[in-house]
């Protein structure tokens, strides 16, 4: 009796959750106008067309993993390569675009986040241990003198 109880306030909650969502438009397909926006984009000269590419290239998917904007066919990379095109075609620069992206949705996209002392510690890791092996190693060395 419990357990049917349980089972039909489950289904009660999923079904509103499910119904909100649908209201919201979380879960609907990407718009194939999007999609022509994307694919069909136009550049003022080729030069920014590379320049575009290239970041959009070193730029990764907050959605995915470890695929980039260009690789990427989800929704959130074909919105945010858009945004990237558009950002480069109307003259920012390629920091501009970083910036804005790294505000967003934190250095994750980065491929190569730069050096902070935040994340110092996880750069500096795994030299610290390399020494530490080698520093034990030559005094095990010495002390059974081989």
């Amino acid at each position: 009796m419990i357990r049917a109880m349980c089972l039909l306030i489950l289904s009660l909650l999923s079904s509103q959750v499910f119904a909100q969502s649908s209201q919201n438009q979380m879960f609907i397909a990407p718009d194939s106008e999007l999609e022509r926006q994307v694919e069909l984009f136009e550049f003022e000269t080729p030069q920014r067309q590379k320049t575009a590419i290239e970041l959009a290239k070193s730029l990764r998917c907050p959605q995915c993993q470890n695929q980039n904007l260009v690789e990427s066919n989800s929704p959130l990379a074909k919105d945010l390569r858009l945004i990237v095109f558009q950002k480069i075609n109307s003259g920012e620069s390629e920091q501009q675009v970083i910036d804005f992206m790294t505000a967003r949705y934190g250095e994750f996209v980065l491929y190569k986040p730069s050096f902070t002392w935040k994340n110092a510690l996880l750069w500096g890791l795994p030299i610290l241990l390399l020494a530490t092996f080698l520093f034990a190693s030559s005094k095990s060395v010495v002390k059974t003198g081989r």
